[in-house]
């Protein structure tokens, strides 16, 4: 069988750092932290008070506040970023039946926000349980795909993609797969998170994954370095439009990169631990590479899941020198999570997007806060420690990994 081509046409992002994918960009560039004290409620009682929040977001300069009621926050996000890719993609413009376009997202926990509320509520109701009428459809994950497809009349594949923190990853390498096959002609893809809450900073500091520099949160989150001491929680959400590369081509779409290969593996081995060679990460990246038919020297830019774990960071390492041997020095790597924080189910998505902008701007954006080095990690390896470094960027690889042992890679390339 002949595969389809896929690339990318439209893009859209809301992050702790920017509130559109232009903005983002920006930021990550220039080594901004979206680090800051916790707002959305007052987090005192926890050991971590700090996260990255998405920043004067206003849901009703998108729509309507009644519609507004019935997402939680993650489908919000979804929606504002969704319409920016589409509108940014012209797919609605495009010689297509509505069952050629799909929406496939990630999200790693969905409605956690609207599930608190609904339990409090419960538990503080009297004699009488009251809940609210929306409260389901608000929390589950494959509502936001539900929601965008509604909006915009997609009626091609739609569904949810759950793999804790490699959910959105998930997402882009079903879609890759459905359009490659000839099921679906373009789809909406990304994901979206919004767990900046007091069950999810309570859960995470319940098992020392947070950061606790609460002194300092522009400077907690520090991958590979040797004062790293956790990750940094954050939300948000990115979309991009998936589209063949034949009907993007002749419709004269702008196209921003090509998708050619993916891999998905389990680490079978914890279920929050990485395994300690990197064995579920070192077979996910073989297997993207060779879906993608390329070879480990082809490889300019690697976006590392990175997350500033002591384990995680060193077992990611191990598993990109036993790929890529001595071509891994040759390539930039970067932890843009530095930055962003930990977007969780969103993260794939974010840092997707951050390999195709790389690749459009000849620019791997940093991974900023290193202070000390760590004998851990191999000195030749170029992080692209605190400032972004020029170079041309022909091909990506973003990593994800997620609770579970979820392994998944994404390979994004400059489109002839």
């Amino acid at each position: 069988m002949q595969f389809k081509r896929v690339v990318i046409t439209g893009i859209g992002a809301l992050t702790p750092l920017g509130n559109t994918a232009r903005e983002y960009w920006d930021a990550l560039a220039n080594g901004v932290s979206g680090a800051g004290p916790i707002t959305k409620f007052d987090p005192e009682k926890f050991k971590t008070q700090f996260a990255c929040e998405v920043k004067n977001f206003n849901v009703e300069d998108f729509m309507d506040r009644k519609e507004a009621r019935k997402m939680d926050l993650f489908t919000q996000y979804a929606m504002v970023v969704a319409d920016e890719a589409v509108q940014d993609s012209g797919i609605k413009e495009a010689s297509l039946e509505p069952e050629e376009i799909g929406v496939i997202w990630g999200s790693g926990i969905g409605g956690l926000r609207t599930l608190e509320v609904e339990v409090e509520s419960y538990v503080n109701g009297g004699k009488v349980p009251r809940f609210n009428p929306f409260f389901i459809p608000k929390m589950i994950s494959d509502i936001a795909p539900g929601l965008i497809s509604i909006k915009h009349g997609f009626r091609g594949p739609n569904f949810a993609t759950v793999s804790a923190c490699a959910s959105s990853n998930n997402a882009i390498v079903d879609s890759f797969n459905y359009i490659r096959l000839g099921m679906a002609k373009a789809i909406v893809t990304g994901g979206s998170e919004a767990c900046v809450a007091e069950s999810a900073v309570g859960g995470f500091n319940s098992m020392k994954a947070l950061s606790e520099r609460n002194d300092s949160p522009e400077t907690a989150s520090r991958p590979f370095d040797k004062d790293r001491d956790g990750f940094v929680l954050g939300e948000g959400a990115a979309s991009l439009v998936l589209e063949e590369y034949e009907h993007a081509k002749a419709r004269g779409a702008k196209i921003y990169g090509e998708v050619i290969g993916g891999g998905l593996t389990a680490d079978a081995h914890h279920i929050t631990a990485p395994h300690p060679e990197g064995m579920g990460a070192k077979n996910v990246m073989k297997f993207a590479l060779k879906d993608a038919g390329i070879q480990p020297s082809d490889v300019d830019y690697i976006n590392v899941h990175g997350t500033s774990t002591p384990l995680g960071d060193i077992s990611e390492t191990k598993a990109i020198r036993a790929v890529f041997g001595d071509q891994a020095y040759n390539m930039n790597i970067s932890s843009t999570k530095s930055m962003t924080g930990h977007l969780l189910g969103a993260a794939g998505a974010i840092e997707a997007l951050a390999c195709l902008l790389a690749i459009n701007e000849g620019i791997v954006p940093p991974t900023i806060n290193h202070f000390t080095d760590d004998e851990s990690f191999d000195p030749k390896l170029n992080f692209t420690f605190n400032k972004a470094q020029k170079r041309e960027v022909n091909v990506a690889l973003s990593n994800t990994f997620g609770f579970g042992g979820h392994n998944v890679s994404v390979i994004i390339r400059k489109c002839d």
